[in-house]
């Protein structure tokens, strides 16, 4: 199968890896030259193409974009599809980009994705082709898609180690926002405050232990991808904010009366997280 990856990052070159293991012929295509130049002396694609040319060869073309890209190249890319080839993407939102196309006439031939998989890096060094094994790809809205069209991507889910996962996209949004989004705006305001309050950076690399490490790990991310999918999820997200920020003004208030009760009894019913983080 010939596949074609528009972005050639972190998501878009670990597809290239893998599928070019699987025996695939990978065409990448990327917005910076040095992106494509590196993505072909890293081995993450057989060749580079123009944006028409690679649409065009392709059997599947994968959208590997921030979000705001996707929403404005998925339409010309549903422009030069023919009746047998798929088009998918890996946008963190789905909402938005459903609305984009969804009077398109070729619409049938996409097949809206998510892959939980990723890490704090980005740009074609950060790919490697074990990111999508044992991960799961949400795939939504596959009433608007074609049986085949949704097929051949499960198919390739499979070859990249994936669960195909099934839902709706604005159910996608909500429940993003809440257990991917939110969790990134966190770890970037704690990453915020601390470098506010401690200004010898040494200091922080000193004390900084496992925990820390681990929690602010995600501020590392780049915000050009983020800034994008808060902003088309900013009605689920700031919903989320809200919760979460009743939940810290509490938990001051606990502190702040020396009540280690409440403190205990709060922190005991977040335990419970570990029902569903096994």
């Amino acid at each position: 199968m010939k596949i074609t990856i528009i972005g050639l990052g972190l998501l878009g070159g670990s597809i290239g890896l893998k599928l070019r293991a699987q025996g695939h012929e990978v065409l990448g295509i990327d917005a910076k030259e040095a992106h494509e130049q590196e993505a072909l002396r890293l081995g993450l694609v057989d060749e580079i193409v123009s944006f028409t040319e690679g649409v065009k060869r392709c059997d599947v073309c994968f959208l590997a974009i921030p979000i705001h890209h996707i929403e404005k190249t998925l339409g010309k890319v549903l422009d030069l599809l023919d009746s047998q080839q798929v088009v998918t993407d890996t946008g963190s939102t789905k909402e938005s980009i459903a609305q984009a196309v969804k009077k398109h006439p070729n619409r049938a031939r996409y097949v809206a994705g998510h892959p939980l998989a990723g890490t704090e890096f980005s740009g074609p060094a950060a790919a490697f082709p074990s990111l999508f094994e044992g991960k799961k790809n949400l795939l939504c809205d596959i009433h608007l898609s074609d049986k085949e069209a949704v097929e051949t991507i499960i198919r390739l889910n499979e070859e990249m180690g994936m669960e195909s996962v099934f839902m709706e996209s604005s159910k996608h949004d909500k429940h993003l926002a809440y257990v991917s989004h939110l969790s990134h705006v966190s770890s970037f305001m704690l990453g915020l405050t601390v470098l506010d309050i401690e200004q010898d950076e040494q200091q922080i690399f000193n004390l900084a232990g496992t925990g820390f490490g681990s929690t602010v790990r995600l501020a590392k991310s780049a915000p050009a991808t983020w800034a994008p999918i808060f902003d088309r999820n900013k009605k689920h997200l700031s919903d989320a904010l809200g919760e979460y920020i009743e939940h810290l003004v509490a938990f001051k208030r606990y502190i702040d009366s020396g009540d280690m009760e409440a403190q205990k009894a709060a922190m005991t019913r977040a335990n419970e997280i570990k029902r569903i983080l096994k």
